[in-house]
């Protein structure tokens, strides 16, 4: 007798599994790719029960529902660890400054960048920060994202960082995505403290990360064991490399997992810190030496570069990837999406943008945005791969071939979303 499953996907041209060793590929890992042809995937229950050829599976299993991949490839759903998807306003006005001239620290500097975007998160409420928000989820989810990890870092007050942190849990609960919270009230100085950065610090400390794991411990996060990220901008008109080290030692006394923002302009010792902390993931690393890339290689830590951050501001210096994955670093891709530096929903774009300007191959693009992406945010034992007994978060696209993701850009490649085992978007998975 065959056994009762909810989903059969047959027909797949070519199934990319991602699979790893139970933790993050590394170097010359993360370009080999795991492809089998003629397959179908059996999800039961929102799991991978089994994984095998278009014509045995059938035999196996009888399935409530059947979707035909069309002979096109299938992947693991993306998983986008770096964003900023909740904030009031926009930044238009400063791309224009930009483009007449203006860099990111010059705008930063004149009270633009984070703190433009503070005055309009405090400004919103719960409910119009949810819509839009929300909006962009949808997006992001069609462009193939399932798992977003979402920071804080617009309110830079206990009130409004608390605001965001109920945003992103509401949308965790409404949305197909599963989200990760990351508590990033150590963003940059609000207009309050711009002469006071230690009073922030102190803020921070002492006000926001109690109240924040008050709040983490009564969220169903908690319930659901999804961990709580505490990240810093390390940076100049951010914080310095002794405050960064002070908050992420007290999100980590606290309970937090520690990220940071760090050498995106300037390299002063903050990743050096953060990796002794075992920080989960280093992310921009622009302007990363040698020596800091095989610190990052020698430890456990994922590093993230984010390149669509590079080619919104129209600068070259690009962070050295080819570099860290030829010495063995375990590297993951994402969007940053925000509206200043990062107004980008794109993981497919993204994975273009690193191919071309940081020579990372396809294979290596692809692992870089699911199953690396997925270790850093705390979640590669459960989404990242195409495995018996992961997650069932799959892509159908619209090419037989994966390198059409990186080869292709500027177009959608997605063409059937599979979130939990549920199809939940088509734009049918049509060659094209």
């Amino acid at each position: 007798m065959k056994k009762k499953i909810d989903l059969l996907i047959t027909n797949i041209g070519q199934l990319i599994t991602c699979n790893n060793p139970g933790e993050p590929l590394r170097g010359a890992e993360m370009g080999q790719i795991e492809a089998f042809e003629n397959t179908a995937v059996a999800i039961h229950d929102g799991i991978i029960e089994s994984v095998g050829t278009s014509h045995w599976l059938p035999d196996v299993y009888d399935p409530e529902q059947v979707v035909d991949a069309g002979g096109n490839a299938v992947i693991p759903g993306f998983v986008d660890p770096h964003t900023h998807t909740i904030f009031g306003g926009d930044r238009a006005h400063e791309f224009e400054m930009r483009i007449s001239g203006a860099t990111y620290m010059e705008i930063m500097a004149a009270g633009g960048g984070i703190v433009s975007t503070m005055k309009h998160t405090r400004e919103s409420s719960e409910g119009e920060l949810f819509a839009s928000a929300k909006a962009r989820l949808d997006e992001m989810l069609a462009l193939g994202s399932t798992t977003v990890e979402i920071k804080t870092g617009y309110g830079l007050d206990t009130d409004t960082e608390l605001k965001m942190l109920r945003v992103i849990e509401q949308l965790d609960l409404a949305h197909p995505c599963d989200i990760v919270p990351t508590f990033l009230g150590a963003h940059t100085l609000p207009p309050e403290f711009k002469d006071n950065g230690d009073g922030y610090v102190d803020l921070v400390v002492n006000e926001m990360i109690p109240a924040v794991m008050d709040w983490y411990q009564a969220s169903h996060f908690a319930k659901n064991k999804t961990p709580l990220f505490i990240d810093v901008f390390c940076e100049d008109h951010a914080f310095d490399v002794p405050q960064t080290e002070r908050i992420l030692k007290a999100g980590l006394a606290a309970g937090m997992l520690p990220k940071i923002h760090v050498d995106q302009f300037n390299e002063f010792g903050g990743l050096e810190m953060a990796l002794e902390l075992g920080a989960v993931s280093v992310d921009h690393l622009d302007v990363t030496s040698e020596q800091g890339i095989q610190a990052i290689a020698d430890s456990k830590s994922v590093a993230v570069p984010l390149p669509a951050v590079t080619f919104n501001l129209g600068i070259d210096q690009y962070a050295n990837a080819r570099a860290m994955l030829d010495g063995g670093t375990a590297v993951a891709l994402a969007t940053d999406l925000n509206p200043g530096s990062a107004p980008c929903y794109s993981m497919p774009m993204t994975m273009a943008i690193a191919c071309r300007f940081q020579k990372m191959l396809p294979a290596e693009a692809l692992h870089a945005s699911t199953i690396n992406a997925a270790y850093a945010i705390g979640l590669g034992h459960k989404v990242g791969s195409i495995q018996v007994g992961k997650q069932a978060d799959l892509l159908i696209l619209k090419q037989p071939d994966y390198r059409h993701l990186c080869y292709f850009f500027g177009q959608n490649p997605v063409g059937i979303v599979i979130k939990d085992g549920q199809e939940v978007l088509s734009t049918k998975a049509q060659r094209v």
